[in-house]
């Protein structure tokens, strides 16, 4: 099931797309949080996403950029503002397609059904990983964080993929020299600890402090 994500502070607006959308088979999210709209952006995973111009705190060109920093997910501009400059601002930042309010509910369903075939004929999402707005792209294993993308060796991305899938749980030493052993790089005690102090040189230069707590004796995590 194909999902997309809404963000429409209208709600009105918002509620009657994702009623449509469900009679479509579409698993639908609509954000919520407009301060931060990428951490639901990474937890949702849309396969396409349906974004408005004018919301709160920051406008949708804003986001379309913060999306396409992270990702190639198919994005349709939906808003009253359609003027030439508006839809070619849209474009510019990264918009596959731009629907003028009001529209017909069927029209759109049917721009976002060929949007998806399109799209996911030819290719695959890719999960995203989101913790503290720190995004991390299991695609082509890059880590962004306030727009900046961060730099990480194969191991430091082998480590920080798991602790981030596994968040909020231990992860211990054992299983991530398990999981680094497995990519046929040889793996000690020492090596892990080496590559797990530099990750956190990495973080913490990127104003991402206190990332990774460490239990002694056991491991790793990076909490809730």
């Amino acid at each position: 099931m194909y999902r997309l994500l809404i963000v429409e502070d209208d709600n009105g607006i918002a509620q009657a797309i994702e009623a449509q959308a469900k009679m479509w088979d579409l698993q639908v999210h609509c954000v919520l949080n407009f301060r931060n709209v990428m951490a639901e952006f990474a937890d949702f995973d849309p396969h396409i996403v349906l974004l408005d111009i004018t919301l709160p705190f920051f406008n949708g060109y804003h986001w379309c950029n913060e999306i396409r920093r992270v990702s190639k997910v198919p994005v349709i501009f939906i808003s009253s503002a359609s003027d030439n400059m508006n839809i070619i601002m849209a474009m510019n930042m990264g918009a596959d397609d731009f629907i003028a309010k009001p529209f017909d509910q069927s029209v759109l369903m049917a721009k976002l059904q060929a949007m998806l075939r399109r799209t996911y004929d030819f290719s695959s999402s890719v999960p995203i990983l989101e913790h503290r707005g720190a995004l991390l792209n299991t695609g082509d294993s890059t880590l962004t964080y306030e727009g900046e993308r961060i730099s990480l060796s194969k191991n430091e991305f082998r480590i920080l993929l798991s602790l981030m899938q596994n968040k909020g749980k231990v992860v211990s030493r054992e299983r991530l020299m398990e999981q680094l052993w497995e990519t046929d790089s040889f793996v000690d005690e020492n090596t892990l600890s080496v590559n797990v102090n530099r990750l956190r040189k990495r973080l913490d230069a990127a104003g991402l402090t206190d990332f990774i707590t460490t239990k002694f004796g056991v491991g790793y995590l990076i909490e809730n």
